[in-house]
């Protein structure tokens, strides 16, 4: 289903504008995912992926033993892997049991003392959305002096258990606050004398991304690498996140071939050689959100949504005059064939295509019996759009907003937009509560807003500034504060500090809706992570991207 053509209207002439330039690098992909069109199916290998898949089940249901720690370490490995989908229920059964047994467990046993074994039930726990008390750490302190003990420095798993289970502290955590700092600066010593081998792998990784805020299939690549080198490892449990990653890599490699023919046939690249061609990077921000087979739907859709909308970002920011930007917003809001009249050639190209990227979205969640959640994204779309032309007439007026201004219209043009539309093709699990939850502006949407907002802001802000660009967080912090840069990247660091544990109060029992749907939008922070460690990764993805394309969508992990 496509929406309906416009009549042509009398060319409009856009030759003697003078209009701004990015320069965006071109993709370095050009057709290559296109030859992934197809998948052999291997028989064998999956008869051998259930086989695997049963044994694993039963070692995570065996009895527990009264040190759980071992118990513990499966399921951590189990969730670093990526596998945990396959065994959600048992997971649940067994950390429900150790934490109804907590005390029974550890009160008089070795573990009492162990910080690795005390930090990693914590740190599984409160993933699994139990809210354990931190003040289990406060025996870890020194009575004298109230700081942790000097011993802890010497033992580096125990750091690296702590310091990963710091990253889900919220709100008036402070023993947290200190434990990240005391294991930050020990491990960040241990990485300089540690002996090459696992740990130091461990370390590094740990201090450059750590696993709660990391995205899970990356995660799951990075730690398939090294597993192996652990000398307790369990044999199994590899062979089968390795063949579950390497089928489930197929399927990735099947869509994006797909939505690669769907971008190709839309020729962007040459109808609007202004705008980022990103469509490789934009299914990688959609597979950020779920990557899980069931969501493939989603996951097609989604990936689409951005790359459209990547487009209208380049329009807004760089592309379009003032008029022009008008009259697209207008259009956008009618949502109607009709309002194409009055467009620019350049504009009617990606209104066209728009209006049937949605009516492509309605006619299969008709398909399913969802038809009212294409209301949905379309409305988040047309908010979206006019945060983009508010920012616009900030930029032409040369207006520097309030913190406040930018952000009641900044939260707008991040990730509100993106966590409706995340939900919109996923299954059951969404209802339309769970979709008039998103639109009323819960602490968590508006937390990975916060969070995607300012790590784009500060990562972008002095490319942006320089082809000319309405003022980013940064500019408008350090106005409105007197403030050098430095010190408004400080400031602006932690509010993203505390916008995550904002992020992890959410993800509390009892939580509003099933974990699996406030799971997309903690995902959406995630990918952040992920794409602006280094400078603004997504507009110069040729740079920062490339490893993590092609680790996960063109080489299979070696078996």
């Amino acid at each position: 289903m496509s929406a309906p053509q416009a009549h042509q209207t009398p060319k409009t002439t856009t030759n003697d504008v003078n209009r701004r330039s990015a320069n965006f690098s071109p993709t370095i992909w050009g057709d290559y995912f296109l030859s992934y069109a197809s998948i052999e199916t291997n028989i064998e290998e999956e008869q051998r992926i259930q086989e695997l898949k049963e044994r694993v089940k039963r070692m995570i249901m065996a009895p527990i033993p009264s040190k759980p720690l071992k118990k513990l370490e499966l399921i951590d490995a189990i969730q670093r892997f990526g596998v945990s989908r396959h065994f959600e229920n048992e997971i649940d059964q067994v950390l429900l049991q150790i934490h109804n047994s907590y005390h029974r467990y550890h009160q008089g046993s070795d573990d009492d003392e162990d910080l690795h074994a005390a930090a990693l039930y914590f740190r599984l726990l409160r993933q699994q959305g139990y809210n354990i008390s931190c003040d289990m750490f406060n025996k870890f302190k020194d009575v004298n002096d109230a700081k942790f003990k000097g011993s802890l420095t010497n033992d580096i798993v125990g750091l690296l258990s702590l310091y990963e289970a710091t990253h889900l502290r919220v709100h008036g955590e402070d023993i947290l606050e200190e434990a990240l700092s005391f294991t930050t600066t020990h491990l960040e010593s241990a990485a300089h004398s540690l002996s090459p081998g696992p740990l130091l792998q461990q370390v590094k990784h740990a201090l450059y991304q750590p696993f709660w805020k990391g995205n899970p299939r990356l995660e799951a690549r990075h730690y398939l690498s090294i597993y192996r080198e652990n000398n307790s490892h369990n044999e199994t449990l590899l062979t089968f996140a390795k063949l579950d990653f390497n089928l489930l890599q197929k399927v990735h490699q099947k869509e994006l071939s797909e939505i690669s023919r769907w971008w190709k046939e839309l020729d962007f690249v040459n109808k609007l050689p202004f705008a980022r061609d990103r469509v490789v990077e934009c299914y990688l921000w959609a597979l950020g959100c779920y990557y899980e087979p069931k969501y493939s739907f989603a996951r097609m859709i989604f990936g689409k949504v951005i790359a459209m909308l990547v487009i209208i970002d380049d329009i807004y920011d760089v592309y379009g005059t003032f008029e022009e930007l008008e009259l697209f917003t207008e259009a956008v809001e009618r949502w109607d064939i009709s309002a194409m009249v009055h467009l620019p050639e350049y504009m009617k190209v990606c209104y066209q295509a728009l209006l049937d990227l949605y009516a492509e979205i309605e006619e299969k969640l008709g398909n399913e019996g969802n038809s009212y959640r294409i209301h949905y994204a379309r409305e988040a779309m047309k908010i979206q759009v006019k945060s983009y032309f508010k920012e616009a007439k900030w930029f032409y007026d040369n207006y520097i907003p309030t913190m406040d201004e930018y952000l009641s219209e900044a939260l707008n043009t991040s990730y509100f937009m993106l966590a409706t539309t995340a939900l919109v093709g996923m299954g059951s699990v969404v209802t339309k509560d769970s979709l008039d939850w998103v639109f009323s502006d819960p602490k968590i949407v508006k937390a990975t807003s916060l969070i995607g907002r300012l790590v784009d802001d500060m990562k972008s802000h002095k490319f942006e500034q320089k082809r000319g660009h309405v003022a980013s967080c940064v500019e408008c912090y350090m106005k409105e504060h007197d403030a050098t840069e430095e010190q408004a990247i400080i400031e602006l660091s932690k509010q993203v500090n505390n916008a995550w544990k904002d992020v992890n109060e959410t993800c509390h029992r009892p939580t509003i809706f099933p974990m699996q749907l406030i799971l997309r939008i903690v995902n959406l922070a995630r990918m952040i992570e992920v794409i602006y460690k280094h400078d603004d990764g997504f507009t110069h993805a040729g740079i920062f991207l490339k490893d993590i394309v092609v680790s996960l969508f063109v080489e299979p992990v070696p078996l």
